[in-house]
Protein backbone atom coordinates (compact mmCIF):
# COMPACT_ATOMS: atom_id res chain seq x y z
CA UNK A 1 0.00 0.00 0.00
CA UNK A 2 1.41 3.70 -0.97
CA UNK A 3 1.61 6.37 1.64
CA UNK A 4 -0.88 8.84 1.08
CA UNK A 5 1.44 11.69 1.04
CA UNK A 6 2.31 14.35 -1.50
CA UNK A 7 5.46 13.08 -2.32
CA UNK A 8 7.03 10.18 -4.02
CA UNK A 9 10.64 8.97 -5.07
CA UNK A 10 11.96 9.38 -8.00
CA UNK A 11 12.19 6.12 -10.18
CA UNK A 12 16.36 6.52 -10.37
CA UNK A 13 16.48 7.32 -6.89
CA UNK A 14 20.37 5.69 -6.26
CA UNK A 15 22.15 5.26 -2.79
CA UNK A 16 25.24 6.42 -2.47
CA UNK A 17 28.59 6.71 -0.24
CA UNK A 18 31.77 6.60 -1.23
CA UNK A 19 31.48 6.60 -4.70
CA UNK A 20 29.20 3.26 -5.00
CA UNK A 21 26.13 3.37 -6.10
CA UNK A 22 22.86 1.14 -5.83
CA UNK A 23 20.14 1.28 -7.85
CA UNK A 24 16.65 0.34 -6.32
CA UNK A 25 13.83 -1.80 -7.16
CA UNK A 26 10.12 -0.62 -8.08
CA UNK A 27 8.90 0.41 -4.76
CA UNK A 28 5.08 1.46 -4.52
CA UNK A 29 6.63 4.54 -2.63
CA UNK A 30 8.09 5.67 -6.16
CA UNK A 31 4.44 6.02 -7.55
CA UNK A 32 2.48 9.19 -6.23
CA UNK A 33 -0.83 9.19 -4.06
CA UNK A 34 -3.59 9.11 -5.83
CA UNK A 35 -1.94 8.46 -8.73
CA UNK A 36 -2.93 5.40 -11.51
CA UNK A 37 -0.93 2.59 -10.74
CA UNK A 38 1.94 2.40 -13.43
CA UNK A 39 2.44 0.63 -16.50
CA UNK A 40 4.16 -3.15 -16.11
CA UNK A 41 7.56 -3.13 -17.63
CA UNK A 42 8.64 -5.96 -19.85
CA UNK A 43 11.80 -7.41 -19.55
CA UNK A 44 13.20 -9.87 -21.97
CA UNK A 45 16.07 -12.45 -21.75
CA UNK A 46 17.40 -15.08 -24.63
CA UNK A 47 18.76 -18.28 -23.05
CA UNK A 48 20.99 -20.31 -25.69
CA UNK A 49 21.87 -23.59 -25.38
CA UNK A 50 23.84 -25.00 -28.17
CA UNK A 51 24.74 -28.07 -30.02
CA UNK A 52 21.09 -29.53 -30.28
CA UNK A 53 18.56 -31.45 -28.33
CA UNK A 54 17.33 -35.11 -27.72
CA UNK A 55 13.81 -33.96 -28.98
CA UNK A 56 12.14 -37.62 -27.98
CA UNK A 57 12.29 -36.77 -24.63
CA UNK A 58 11.77 -32.85 -24.88
CA UNK A 59 8.97 -32.69 -27.07
CA UNK A 60 5.28 -33.16 -24.98
CA UNK A 61 3.40 -36.12 -26.58
CA UNK A 62 -0.26 -33.77 -25.90
CA UNK A 63 -0.94 -30.31 -26.98
CA UNK A 64 -2.69 -28.12 -25.31
CA UNK A 65 -2.81 -27.18 -21.61
CA UNK A 66 -3.02 -30.92 -19.76
CA UNK A 67 0.44 -32.01 -21.67
CA UNK A 68 3.12 -34.02 -19.80
CA UNK A 69 6.45 -31.99 -18.65
CA UNK A 70 8.96 -34.76 -20.20
CA UNK A 71 12.16 -36.20 -18.66
CA UNK A 72 13.81 -32.85 -20.03
CA UNK A 73 11.41 -29.89 -19.20
CA UNK A 74 10.54 -31.67 -16.02
CA UNK A 75 12.77 -29.17 -13.40
CA UNK A 76 10.12 -26.66 -15.07
CA UNK A 77 7.16 -28.13 -13.89
CA UNK A 78 7.01 -26.12 -11.03
CA UNK A 79 5.99 -23.03 -12.81
CA UNK A 80 4.10 -24.42 -15.47
CA UNK A 81 1.59 -21.63 -15.41
CA UNK A 82 4.21 -19.60 -16.97
CA UNK A 83 5.98 -22.14 -19.27
CA UNK A 84 4.52 -22.24 -23.27
CA UNK A 85 6.47 -24.95 -25.03
CA UNK A 86 6.06 -24.14 -28.58
CA UNK A 87 7.06 -26.91 -31.69
CA UNK A 88 7.21 -26.56 -35.30
CA UNK A 89 9.67 -23.35 -35.51
CA UNK A 90 12.35 -23.65 -37.68
CA UNK A 91 15.53 -21.43 -39.01
CA UNK A 92 15.88 -21.98 -42.77
CA UNK A 93 18.77 -19.64 -43.31
CA UNK A 94 20.33 -22.09 -40.82
CA UNK A 95 20.54 -24.34 -43.80
CA UNK A 96 23.06 -24.71 -46.02
CA UNK A 97 21.59 -23.07 -49.27
CA UNK A 98 25.17 -24.12 -50.96
CA UNK A 99 27.29 -23.52 -48.69
CA UNK A 100 28.38 -26.05 -47.44
CA UNK A 101 29.47 -27.66 -44.17
CA UNK A 102 29.17 -24.97 -40.98
CA UNK A 103 26.02 -26.30 -39.37
CA UNK A 104 27.08 -24.94 -35.95
CA UNK A 105 28.29 -21.30 -37.01
CA UNK A 106 24.97 -20.76 -39.18
CA UNK A 107 22.78 -21.64 -35.71
CA UNK A 108 24.72 -19.45 -33.52
CA UNK A 109 24.32 -16.94 -36.10
CA UNK A 110 20.57 -17.17 -36.85
CA UNK A 111 19.09 -17.88 -34.21
CA UNK A 112 18.03 -14.15 -33.35
CA UNK A 113 18.70 -12.89 -36.67
CA UNK A 114 16.65 -15.39 -39.11
CA UNK A 115 19.59 -14.53 -41.71
CA UNK A 116 21.92 -16.80 -43.39
CA UNK A 117 25.47 -15.19 -42.79
CA UNK A 118 28.31 -14.98 -45.54
CA UNK A 119 30.67 -17.57 -45.68
CA UNK A 120 33.95 -16.09 -44.90
CA UNK A 121 36.73 -16.37 -42.44
CA UNK A 122 38.02 -12.61 -42.49
CA UNK A 123 36.36 -9.41 -41.63
CA UNK A 124 34.25 -9.29 -44.17
CA UNK A 125 31.25 -10.63 -41.86
CA UNK A 126 27.33 -10.05 -42.74
CA UNK A 127 24.90 -11.34 -40.59
CA UNK A 128 21.58 -9.42 -39.36
CA UNK A 129 20.41 -7.42 -36.73
CA UNK A 130 19.48 -9.23 -33.93
CA UNK A 131 15.90 -9.02 -32.04
CA UNK A 132 17.79 -8.14 -28.77
CA UNK A 133 19.22 -5.07 -30.29
CA UNK A 134 16.38 -4.19 -31.87
CA UNK A 135 14.70 -3.97 -28.81
CA UNK A 136 17.56 -2.52 -26.87
CA UNK A 137 17.69 0.30 -29.78
CA UNK A 138 13.94 1.08 -28.88
CA UNK A 139 13.50 0.18 -25.51
CA UNK A 140 17.35 0.55 -24.02
CA UNK A 141 17.15 4.37 -23.85
CA UNK A 142 15.04 3.91 -21.10
CA UNK A 143 17.78 2.09 -18.77
CA UNK A 144 21.50 2.76 -17.66
CA UNK A 145 22.60 0.04 -19.86
CA UNK A 146 20.36 -0.83 -23.18
CA UNK A 147 21.35 -4.03 -23.11
CA UNK A 148 23.86 -7.20 -21.52
CA UNK A 149 25.40 -9.62 -23.29
CA UNK A 150 26.38 -12.66 -21.54
CA UNK A 151 28.10 -15.98 -21.49
CA UNK A 152 29.84 -18.85 -19.58
CA UNK A 153 33.07 -19.79 -21.63
CA UNK A 154 36.06 -17.53 -23.03
CA UNK A 155 35.81 -17.20 -26.57
CA UNK A 156 37.40 -15.66 -29.58
CA UNK A 157 35.88 -13.36 -32.52
CA UNK A 158 37.83 -13.58 -35.49
CA UNK A 159 39.41 -16.31 -37.57
CA UNK A 160 37.85 -19.58 -38.52
CA UNK A 161 35.12 -21.98 -36.34
CA UNK A 162 33.59 -23.63 -38.16
CA UNK A 163 34.67 -25.32 -42.26
CA UNK A 164 35.38 -21.65 -42.93
CA UNK A 165 33.08 -19.43 -41.21
CA UNK A 166 34.27 -16.99 -39.15
CA UNK A 167 34.24 -17.53 -35.13
CA UNK A 168 32.36 -14.46 -34.82
CA UNK A 169 29.07 -16.07 -35.96
CA UNK A 170 29.26 -19.56 -33.53
CA UNK A 171 30.31 -17.40 -30.47
CA UNK A 172 27.89 -14.48 -29.93
CA UNK A 173 23.89 -14.49 -30.50
CA UNK A 174 23.86 -10.87 -30.32
CA UNK A 175 24.54 -8.27 -33.55
CA UNK A 176 24.01 -4.58 -33.46
CA UNK A 177 24.05 -4.12 -37.18
CA UNK A 178 25.05 -6.82 -39.93
CA UNK A 179 28.73 -6.43 -39.73
CA UNK A 180 28.72 -5.82 -35.81
CA UNK A 181 28.76 -8.93 -33.73
CA UNK A 182 28.45 -8.47 -29.63
CA UNK A 183 30.69 -10.33 -27.17
CA UNK A 184 29.91 -11.33 -24.37
CA UNK A 185 30.91 -11.00 -20.61
CA UNK A 186 31.98 -14.05 -19.12
CA UNK A 187 33.42 -12.46 -15.53
CA UNK A 188 30.81 -11.79 -12.47
CA UNK A 189 33.01 -9.46 -11.38
CA UNK A 190 33.13 -7.50 -14.23
CA UNK A 191 29.22 -7.98 -14.71
CA UNK A 192 28.62 -6.94 -10.88
CA UNK A 193 30.82 -3.73 -11.37
CA UNK A 194 29.35 -2.75 -14.63
CA UNK A 195 25.88 -2.76 -12.99
CA UNK A 196 27.14 -1.50 -9.37
CA UNK A 197 30.80 -0.02 -9.74
CA UNK A 198 31.51 3.62 -10.62
CA UNK A 199 32.80 2.10 -13.98
CA UNK A 200 34.65 5.37 -14.40
CA UNK A 201 38.16 3.77 -14.68
CA UNK A 202 40.47 1.16 -15.98
CA UNK A 203 43.62 1.99 -13.95
CA UNK A 204 44.71 -1.35 -12.77
CA UNK A 205 46.00 -0.15 -9.07
CA UNK A 206 42.63 1.43 -8.77
CA UNK A 207 40.58 -1.49 -9.66
CA UNK A 208 43.05 -3.74 -7.19
CA UNK A 209 42.70 -1.18 -4.10
CA UNK A 210 38.93 -1.98 -4.69
CA UNK A 211 39.28 -5.29 -4.70
CA UNK A 212 41.25 -5.26 -1.61
CA UNK A 213 38.86 -3.61 -0.04
CA UNK A 214 37.13 -6.09 2.99
CA UNK A 215 33.79 -3.70 3.25
CA UNK A 216 31.38 -5.07 1.34
CA UNK A 217 29.67 -2.52 -1.63
CA UNK A 218 26.28 -1.99 0.23
CA UNK A 219 28.54 -1.11 3.82
CA UNK A 220 28.85 1.99 1.84
CA UNK A 221 25.34 2.77 1.52
CA UNK A 222 23.67 1.16 4.15
CA UNK A 223 23.55 4.78 6.26
CA UNK A 224 21.83 6.20 2.71
CA UNK A 225 19.27 3.20 3.05
CA UNK A 226 18.65 3.48 6.49
CA UNK A 227 17.46 7.53 6.04
CA UNK A 228 15.42 6.58 3.06
CA UNK A 229 14.07 3.73 4.98
CA UNK A 230 12.39 6.13 7.27
CA UNK A 231 10.48 7.54 4.65
CA UNK A 232 8.81 3.83 3.58
CA UNK A 233 6.13 1.80 3.94
CA UNK A 234 6.29 -1.74 5.45
CA UNK A 235 5.77 -3.54 2.41
CA UNK A 236 8.48 -1.15 0.50
CA UNK A 237 10.94 -1.87 3.20
CA UNK A 238 10.85 -5.27 2.78
CA UNK A 239 11.03 -5.18 -0.49
CA UNK A 240 14.30 -2.84 -0.42
CA UNK A 241 15.70 -5.12 2.66
CA UNK A 242 15.23 -8.27 0.41
CA UNK A 243 16.63 -6.76 -2.80
CA UNK A 244 19.81 -5.21 -1.11
CA UNK A 245 19.98 -9.10 0.67
CA UNK A 246 20.60 -10.43 -2.92
CA UNK A 247 22.96 -7.94 -4.51
CA UNK A 248 25.61 -8.44 -0.75
CA UNK A 249 24.69 -12.41 -1.29
CA UNK A 250 25.59 -11.94 -4.71
CA UNK A 251 28.79 -10.05 -3.99
CA UNK A 252 29.93 -12.40 -1.66
CA UNK A 253 29.88 -15.20 -3.78
CA UNK A 254 32.11 -13.34 -6.10
CA UNK A 255 34.14 -12.58 -3.69
CA UNK A 256 34.20 -16.48 -2.64
CA UNK A 257 35.04 -17.30 -5.82
CA UNK A 258 37.95 -14.61 -6.47
CA UNK A 259 39.73 -15.79 -2.82
CA UNK A 260 39.29 -19.42 -4.51
CA UNK A 261 40.78 -18.71 -8.02
CA UNK A 262 44.14 -16.95 -5.70
CA UNK A 263 44.35 -19.59 -3.35
CA UNK A 264 44.12 -22.47 -6.08
CA UNK A 265 47.48 -24.71 -6.02
CA UNK A 266 46.37 -25.48 -9.95
CA UNK A 267 47.62 -23.25 -12.71
CA UNK A 268 44.96 -21.24 -14.09
CA UNK A 269 44.19 -21.09 -17.89
CA UNK A 270 45.82 -17.82 -19.06
CA UNK A 271 42.45 -17.09 -20.46
CA UNK A 272 40.79 -17.10 -17.66
CA UNK A 273 39.53 -13.94 -15.76
CA UNK A 274 39.39 -13.56 -11.91
CA UNK A 275 36.35 -14.05 -10.23
CA UNK A 276 34.73 -17.29 -12.57
CA UNK A 277 33.12 -19.80 -10.54
CA UNK A 278 35.26 -23.50 -9.96
CA UNK A 279 32.32 -25.30 -11.15
CA UNK A 280 29.77 -24.90 -14.54
CA UNK A 281 27.05 -24.36 -12.11
CA UNK A 282 28.27 -22.21 -9.73
CA UNK A 283 28.86 -20.03 -12.51
CA UNK A 284 25.61 -20.01 -14.10
CA UNK A 285 23.45 -19.18 -11.21
CA UNK A 286 25.80 -16.19 -10.70
CA UNK A 287 25.02 -15.09 -13.43
CA UNK A 288 21.00 -15.50 -13.30
CA UNK A 289 21.17 -13.85 -9.96
CA UNK A 290 22.97 -11.01 -11.57
CA UNK A 291 20.27 -11.13 -14.53
CA UNK A 292 17.56 -11.04 -11.99
CA UNK A 293 19.28 -8.14 -10.01
CA UNK A 294 19.44 -6.11 -12.83
CA UNK A 295 15.69 -6.71 -14.24
CA UNK A 296 14.71 -6.44 -10.73
CA UNK A 297 16.61 -2.70 -10.51
CA UNK A 298 15.77 -1.83 -14.15
CA UNK A 299 19.02 -1.72 -14.93
CA UNK A 300 18.40 -3.62 -18.32
CA UNK A 301 15.83 -5.26 -19.90
CA UNK A 302 17.43 -7.19 -22.28
CA UNK A 303 19.65 -9.67 -21.54
CA UNK A 304 21.30 -12.39 -24.20
CA UNK A 305 23.04 -15.62 -22.51
CA UNK A 306 24.78 -18.17 -23.76
CA UNK A 307 25.56 -21.72 -22.39
CA UNK A 308 28.44 -22.11 -24.45
CA UNK A 309 29.38 -21.09 -28.05
CA UNK A 310 27.80 -23.73 -30.53
CA UNK A 311 30.95 -26.44 -31.07
CA UNK A 312 31.91 -26.43 -27.62
CA UNK A 313 33.24 -29.34 -25.83
CA UNK A 314 32.32 -28.29 -22.17
CA UNK A 315 32.20 -31.35 -19.98
CA UNK A 316 30.29 -32.26 -17.12
CA UNK A 317 31.42 -34.37 -14.12
CA UNK A 318 28.95 -33.19 -11.57
CA UNK A 319 26.42 -34.95 -13.61
CA UNK A 320 28.82 -38.16 -14.82
CA UNK A 321 29.21 -37.01 -18.02
CA UNK A 322 32.70 -36.75 -18.82
CA UNK A 323 32.19 -36.35 -22.47
CA UNK A 324 32.71 -33.43 -24.07
CA UNK A 325 29.43 -32.02 -25.41
CA UNK A 326 29.96 -31.30 -29.38
CA UNK A 327 31.62 -34.48 -29.46
CA UNK A 328 28.59 -36.65 -27.54
CA UNK A 329 25.95 -34.64 -29.52
CA UNK A 330 27.24 -36.63 -32.64
CA UNK A 331 26.09 -39.75 -31.27
CA UNK A 332 25.04 -42.05 -34.17
CA UNK A 333 21.91 -43.38 -32.20
CA UNK A 334 24.02 -44.47 -29.83
CA UNK A 335 21.54 -45.35 -27.16
CA UNK A 336 24.49 -44.76 -24.60
CA UNK A 337 25.67 -41.52 -26.07
CA UNK A 338 22.11 -39.87 -26.22
CA UNK A 339 21.70 -41.33 -22.95
CA UNK A 340 24.21 -39.09 -21.73
CA UNK A 341 23.67 -36.27 -23.90
CA UNK A 342 19.77 -36.20 -22.35
CA UNK A 343 21.58 -35.84 -19.00
CA UNK A 344 22.74 -32.77 -20.40
CA UNK A 345 19.96 -31.18 -21.90
CA UNK A 346 18.10 -31.65 -18.48
CA UNK A 347 20.77 -30.13 -16.60
CA UNK A 348 20.69 -27.27 -18.90
CA UNK A 349 16.94 -27.14 -18.11
CA UNK A 350 17.10 -27.56 -14.12
CA UNK A 351 19.85 -24.69 -14.31
CA UNK A 352 16.76 -22.10 -16.44
CA UNK A 353 13.99 -23.48 -13.35
CA UNK A 354 16.53 -21.75 -10.98
CA UNK A 355 16.08 -18.51 -12.51
CA UNK A 356 12.56 -18.76 -13.42
CA UNK A 357 12.11 -19.68 -9.32
CA UNK A 358 14.23 -16.46 -8.54
CA UNK A 359 12.29 -14.30 -11.32
CA UNK A 360 9.03 -15.75 -9.69
CA UNK A 361 10.07 -14.84 -6.24
CA UNK A 362 10.72 -11.51 -7.13
CA UNK A 363 8.34 -9.09 -6.11
CA UNK A 364 7.41 -6.05 -9.14
CA UNK A 365 4.58 -4.12 -9.51
CA UNK A 366 1.56 -5.40 -9.10
CA UNK A 367 3.06 -8.94 -9.45
CA UNK A 368 6.20 -10.29 -9.93
CA UNK A 369 9.41 -10.61 -12.49
CA UNK A 370 8.42 -13.54 -14.24
CA UNK A 371 4.83 -12.15 -14.43
CA UNK A 372 6.46 -8.94 -16.48
CA UNK A 373 9.06 -10.89 -18.42
CA UNK A 374 9.70 -13.15 -21.75
CA UNK A 375 12.33 -15.91 -21.57
CA UNK A 376 13.35 -17.18 -24.61
CA UNK A 377 15.11 -20.66 -24.33
CA UNK A 378 16.48 -22.96 -26.30
CA UNK A 379 19.03 -23.38 -29.50
CA UNK A 380 19.48 -23.52 -33.47
CA UNK A 381 19.87 -27.22 -34.01
CA UNK A 382 16.91 -30.03 -33.22
CA UNK A 383 18.47 -32.94 -33.95
CA UNK A 384 22.48 -32.88 -33.50
CA UNK A 385 23.38 -35.66 -35.12
CA UNK A 386 22.13 -34.80 -38.74
CA UNK A 387 22.19 -30.84 -37.84
CA UNK A 388 18.95 -30.51 -38.24
CA UNK A 389 17.79 -26.70 -38.31
CA UNK A 390 14.03 -27.40 -38.21
CA UNK A 391 11.55 -28.21 -35.64
CA UNK A 392 13.88 -26.04 -33.38
CA UNK A 393 13.41 -26.58 -29.29
CA UNK A 394 11.95 -23.83 -28.06
CA UNK A 395 10.25 -22.37 -24.53
CA UNK A 396 8.63 -18.97 -24.00
CA UNK A 397 8.35 -18.53 -19.99
CA UNK A 398 6.93 -15.75 -18.41
CA UNK A 399 3.69 -13.30 -18.76
CA UNK A 400 4.48 -10.32 -20.75
CA UNK A 401 2.82 -8.11 -18.18
CA UNK A 402 -0.16 -10.05 -18.79
CA UNK A 403 -0.27 -10.09 -23.12
CA UNK A 404 1.23 -14.03 -22.91
CA UNK A 405 -1.14 -16.83 -22.12
CA UNK A 406 1.15 -19.09 -20.89
CA UNK A 407 0.53 -22.68 -19.68
CA UNK A 408 0.61 -24.71 -23.04
CA UNK A 409 1.88 -27.04 -25.55
CA UNK A 410 1.70 -25.27 -28.69
CA UNK A 411 2.71 -27.16 -32.06
CA UNK A 412 2.88 -25.16 -35.60
CA UNK A 413 3.15 -26.33 -39.10
CA UNK A 414 6.26 -26.77 -41.15
CA UNK A 415 7.44 -24.20 -41.82
CA UNK A 416 7.02 -21.47 -39.81
CA UNK A 417 9.96 -19.66 -39.06
CA UNK A 418 11.29 -18.69 -35.61
CA UNK A 419 11.60 -14.80 -36.49
CA UNK A 420 7.53 -15.25 -36.39
CA UNK A 421 7.67 -15.25 -32.71
CA UNK A 422 10.51 -12.37 -32.35
CA UNK A 423 7.88 -10.58 -34.12
CA UNK A 424 5.30 -11.38 -32.01
CA UNK A 425 7.39 -11.10 -28.91
CA UNK A 426 8.35 -7.11 -30.19
CA UNK A 427 5.01 -5.83 -30.25
CA UNK A 428 4.13 -7.44 -26.93
CA UNK A 429 7.07 -5.18 -25.63
CA UNK A 430 5.27 -2.48 -27.53
CA UNK A 431 8.42 -2.23 -30.99
CA UNK A 432 6.83 -2.40 -33.83
CA UNK A 433 8.90 -3.83 -36.59
CA UNK A 434 8.09 -4.48 -40.40
CA UNK A 435 10.59 -7.81 -40.68
CA UNK A 436 13.23 -9.70 -38.89
CA UNK A 437 15.07 -11.97 -41.45
CA UNK A 438 12.92 -14.40 -42.85
CA UNK A 439 10.15 -13.59 -40.98
CA UNK A 440 6.57 -14.15 -42.60
CA UNK A 441 4.44 -12.63 -39.95
CA UNK A 442 3.48 -12.77 -36.55
CA UNK A 443 3.18 -16.45 -34.26
CA UNK A 444 -0.22 -17.12 -33.90
CA UNK A 445 -1.83 -18.38 -30.04
CA UNK A 446 0.57 -17.03 -28.28
CA UNK A 447 -1.86 -14.80 -25.86
CA UNK A 448 -6.03 -14.72 -26.17
CA UNK A 449 -8.35 -17.49 -24.35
Amino acid sequence: MRLITQKSLHRRTLLRGMGAAVALPVLDSMIPAFAAAPKPITRVAFCYTPNGIIMRDWTPEKEGSDFEFTKTLKPLEPYRDRVLVLTGLQHHNGESLGDGAGDHARAGATWLTGVHPKKTEGADIQNGISVDQILAKEIGSQTPLPSLELGLEDVRMAGNCDSGYSCAYSNTVAWSSPTTPLPYEINPRAVFERLFGDGETTDKQARAMREREDRSLLDFVMADASSLGANLGAADRRKMSDYLDSVREVERRIQKAEAQNAASVTVPSLDRPDGIPPTFEEHIQLMYDLMTIAFQADLTRVITLMYSREGGNRTYPQIGVPDAHHGLSHHMNDPAKMARLQLIDHHHVDMLSQFVGKMQAAKDADGTLLDHSMIVYGGSLSDSNRHLHYNLPTLLIGGASGKLRPGRHITYSTPTPMTNLYMTMLDMAGVHEDKIGDSTGKLEYLSGV
